[in-house]
């Protein structure tokens, strides 16, 4: 419990510090007009209530994350805790800050156009073309999905089919309509929920007669059944990716950022919702270490079950919580996945605007931009996708390494502390460049030369950065 108690310690107080450290850095200007004021056009461009923005941005980040992801890197015992902690800190609210402040900077513009203005033009194309992809998998994934845990849950009474086009209605007027006329109105609610979901949580550790696992060095350890099939480095960095560091959630911050209506507001929005996203993370993971005993018993179990982080989630939800849980695990596990659905096409459909400078104010334009996107993902609904879906926790977290570069890129540009970006940039580099090469679902390598293959691909991207920014700093135009 001590441990525990410590790392949300540690989340606080690291974003009154480490959070206004970024800040400095940054340099926000309280005096210059944001994209909502600026640009404002009642449908994307357009101030919102703090709170609202807050909660919107917190859900939109979260979504089935740190819940699940928390559960899943739980399994490997208390050395989660650590990295939600310090990748929370230093890698993905800093990710989550620089990428949603450099939006607001240029105009609200979605993250793939922004990586273009300092990774250059390729970079763009690339980033088009990898995160509209990425959004409408997402989508499509959370179109399916809770169909089906919803077709479960009432007894199949309906066909999933009626389900899936249910939530593909609500997806086209979440996708089409103003901001504030259905998400500003429905996200709050269910972001209050997710967290009172996570207060509960918290309650009943405290009460129950619950022994939560410690940070002490005999327990930083792989506690998984198999640790040379999963070793902790880089499978944990990959399975927790929401409750730490998590690339989508550059793809959500230009929502918030074009509803923005003073830059001082940035920590609290972008930086502060990371950090209460792995404050939930934490509460996750540690309830799963121990409701089911100790991490052997959460191991076993989740083997048991095929490793489905959806049926954890439900019993402890129900066991720990009660009849409320039950709403709330309701709410949790079927309209969490859905406002992560619907925010991925809305984001979709503000990089393909950005991409044809198609004026949204116009709803013919946003359905002629929208239409596209819901025919893939209807076509794409009829693929199995157990084996391509393993492929979106390394995407997820090879966009937050792209990402992380940009920043890294922007900060060398205007002569600012680089380092603050450029150390978490090497590291997922040397995440991902890994995970690809050791992982079922990559090229299947030994161990050892996984890790050697990963420091030689993170040595070249890291020398061909230095190689490109160095050239590209003399003729750069700073902000």
């Amino acid at each position: 419990m001590i441990s525990f108690l410590l790392s949300i310690g540690a989340l606080i107080l690291g974003y009154f510090t480490y959070g206004k450290l970024m800040e400095r850095i940054f340099g926000v200007d309280k005096d210059r007009e944001t994209p909502a004021v600026r640009l404002r056009d009642d449908v994307d461009f357009m101030t919102l209530p703090t709170w609202k923005v807050f909660l919107i941005q917190f859900l939109n980040i979260a979504g089935l994350g740190p819940i699940f992801g928390a559960i899943a890197g739980a399994m490997f015992g208390p050395a989660a805790f650590l990295w939600i902690v310090l990748g929370s800190i230093f890698a993905g609210a800093v990710h989550d800050y620089f990428s949603g402040m450099l939006s607001i900077r240029h105009d609200g513009l979605s993250i793939s156009e922004v990586v273009g203005i300092y990774l250059g033009p390729t970079a763009k194309q690339f980033m088009r073309l990898f995160s509209v992809v990425l959004l409408i998998f997402v989508g499509t994934v959370f179109l399916v999905g809770p169909a089906k845990i919803i077709d479960g849950m009432t007894g199949n009474i309906w066909n999933v089919w009626i389900w899936v086009a249910i939530i593909l209605v609500y997806y086209v007027l979440s996708t089409l309509l103003p901001i504030d006329k259905l998400i500003s109105k429905l996200y709050p609610i269910f972001g209050v929920a997710m967290l009172l979901m996570a207060i509960g949580l918290v309650i009943a550790l405290f009460f129950g007669d619950y022994n939560i696992p410690e940070l002490v060095p005999a327990n930083l350890r792989n506690m998984t059944n198999d640790p040379e099939a999963t070793p902790l480095f880089p499978i944990l960095f990959i399975t927790i990716a929401c409750g730490a560091i998590s690339g989508f959630h550059a793809t959500q911050s230009p929502l918030m950022a074009r509803c923005m209506k003073n830059e001082t507001l940035g920590r609290k929005i972008f930086y502060g919702t990371m950090v209460t996203e792995g404050i939930v993370a934490l509460i996750w993971a540690a309830a799963a270490m121990t409701f089911f005993g100790n991490v052997e018993g959460l191991n076993g179990a989740m083997i048991a079950n095929n490793n489905n982080a959806a049926w954890a989630a439900n019993e402890i939800s129900l066991n720990m919580l009660g009849q409320i849980g039950g709403v709330l695990a309701l709410l949790g596990i079927v309209a969490a996945p859905i406002t992560s659905g619907d925010t991925a096409f809305r984001s979709a459909r503000l990089i393909l605007s950005d991409i044809f400078k198609s004026n949204q104010k116009k709803i013919v334009n946003r359905l002629l931009i929208s239409l596209p996107l819901f025919v893939i993902a209807f076509v794409l609904t009829q693929i199995d996708f157990g084996i391509i879906w393993r492929y979106f926790a390394w995407s997820n977290q090879t966009l937050a390494m792209i990402v992380l570069w940009t920043i890294t890129a922007y900060l060398i540009y205007e002569n600012k502390a680089y380092w603050v970006t450029l150390l978490p940039a090497i590291f997922m580099t040397m995440v991902c460049s890994t995970y690809i090469l050791i992982a079922p679902e990559g090229f299947q390598l030994p161990n050892d030369i996984s890790y050697i293959g990963g420091t030689l691909i993170t040595l070249t991207i890291t020398i061909a950065f230095w190689v490109y920014t160095a050239q590209k700093k003399k003729v750069f135009v700073g902000v």
